[in-house]
């Protein structure tokens, strides 16, 4: 009765199973796609997909400016090759011609709180090669499987502009729960953001797994690569 009356007023117990924070020296594997440390021999492969106007607009809702040529995306990339907290990763695509895996995007894990077992997922910049492919969630799955089953964390976050609707959709599609928005939260670029906030927790974890790894299943896909089920009905398909 004690402990009963103990969690009511407290909230339930913790495990003491410490969290690990991310390395910056990994390789998430999978069908699809290769999660690596960012290099700045990553700038050409990527620059190639992001240079001219049609693709200025993927960097709207981002913290960095589209860079304006191979020299200053090496910049940048040396810089966040140096970062820890956030951690950036290239998004490489695999290949079955036996030529090298290309940089086709980038994520990062930031804002960690080890302590409280809390990380976020940001800074994804998804090339027109990577958009609405399997690789590209296969990537976000990769991830959080790394976050839960190898760190040992227990809150996964994952932060927009609130106007930023397509990022507000992914999340849910990937198992993300909207928890509500933290109005005037930042200036970003000399703009008021509100920042909508979503999460998973590692009790959600396993019916997510589920969920993603039916999805990526081959036969999920037809001949032409076409989603047989959506990733939301296999997660919530118990």
């Amino acid at each position: 009765m004690a402990q009963q009356t103990s969690t009511a007023r407290f909230g339930g117990s913790v495990p003491d199973s410490p969290a690990t924070a991310p390395s910056s020296n990994i390789e998430l594997s999978g069908q699809h796609v290769t999660i690596v440390h960012v290099s700045p021999d990553h700038a050409s492969d990527l620059y190639a997909l992001l240079e001219g106007p049609r693709n200025v607009s993927l960097f709207d809702y981002l913290f960095d400016e589209p860079p304006d040529s191979v020299a200053s995306l090496e910049t940048q990339l040396t810089t966040k090759a140096s970062s820890t907290n956030p951690w950036y990763y290239a998004l490489m695509l695999n290949t079955t011609s036996g030529e090298p895996a290309k940089a086709v995007g980038m994520v990062s894990l930031m804002r960690m709180d080890l302590p409280n077992r809390v990380i976020e997922v940001g800074n994804i910049l998804f090339t027109p090669a990577l958009q609405r492919t399997p690789a590209a969630t296969e990537a976000m799955y990769l991830l959080a499987r790394y976050v839960f089953q190898e760190l040992g964390f227990r809150r996964y976050e994952w932060k927009c502009n609130s106007l930023n609707t397509p990022s507000r959709r992914a999340a849910e599609r990937l198992g993300f729960q909207y928890e509500g928005t933290f109005r005037q939260h930042m200036i970003v670029k000399g703009h008021n953001r509100d920042t909508a906030w979503f999460s998973m927790l590692d009790s959600d974890w396993p019916v997510v797994r589920s969920g993603f790894e039916r999805w990526l299943h081959g036969s999920n896909f037809d001949s032409a690569g076409g989603q047989k089920e959506k990733l939301e009905d296999l997660r919530n398909a118990r």
